[in-house]
């Protein structure tokens, strides 16, 4: 019984809407309508139940508008006939938008699908196996303008406690740093000790970020990624796993 009452309940419920879609002007149903419209497209993939009842209330509100429209025509036989064809256009517009709508879902689903059985049969297991070998660090004493792979030398200011600032071209200041410095293999990294040797800094020129690492010192680079160890002896990590981001580890070869 709970099926019949429930669709009892729409039909009821859908009537009522096109009579006060009906009630009310034209001029004002037809906002009321895309504004309909424009929640089955926006709620469509974010809210699938908001987008349900705006489906619903598109097709029973649409009929509704048309009693309005043709009352204002003058309610005549060529008013009646204005509202038909409203009709017609008005639901092959709506069968058009939720064809097109549950067509990207189809789609969607198709795309996010698994892979199928002979897929998994036939792939490797497990992740492939990859040992690096982590290229040297050069390291060099920064002298008061040294040269920059990538642009105007840069200038490094010591306050002659062992400690000072480097000054690139571009107005990047890394300053509280030691004057032991390297750039890596494509200069995309600047390193530099802390004073003391307590660890390094390291800034991705590229991604604009700067990284004070105190405890750390720079192993070695895997391509253009910095690694790093805890001590002399510890193990070499990748610097996303230093700052807590985890990612597939891959063991190097010191």
């Amino acid at each position: 019984m709970a099926a019949p009452r429930g669709w009892l309940f729409r039909i009821v419920a859908g009537l009522a809407w096109a009579g006060l879609v009906a009630l009310l002007p034209w001029s004002a149903g037809l906002p009321l309508l895309l504004l309909l419209a424009t929640g089955v497209v926006g709620f469509d993939r974010r809210i699938p139940h908001y987008a349900r009842l705006c489906r619903l209330a598109l097709r029973w509100g649409l009929p509704g508008w048309l009693y309005a429209l043709q009352r204002v025509l003058g309610g005549d036989l060529l008013a009646w006939g204005a509202a038909l064809l409203g009709a017609l256009v008005g639901f092959s517009l709506v069968v058009l938008l939720e064809s097109m709508l549950d067509h990207r879902v189809r789609r969607s689903a198709r795309v996010m699908r698994g892979p199928e059985w002979d897929e998994l049969a036939l792939a490797p297991m497990g992740p492939g196996a990859h040992i690096i070998e982590l290229s040297r660090v050069a390291w060099r004493q920064a002298e008061p303008a040294f040269a920059d792979p990538e642009g105007a030398p840069v200038q490094f200011e010591s306050n002659g406690r062992g400690r000072g600032r480097y000054v690139f071209a571009a107005g990047i200041v890394i300053d509280k740093a030691g004057p032991q410095c390297c750039f890596g293999p494509g200069g995309r990294w600047f390193a530099a000790v802390l004073p003391g040797g307590r660890g390094h800094v390291l800034w991705d020129r590229h991604g604009a970020s700067v990284h004070r690492l105190a405890g750390w010192q720079l192993s070695g680079w895997d391509g253009e990624q910095p690694w790093l160890a805890r001590g002399a002896d510890g193990v070499p990590a990748p610097l996303h796993e230093v700052l807590g981001q985890p990612r597939h580890r891959r063991h190097p070869l010191g």
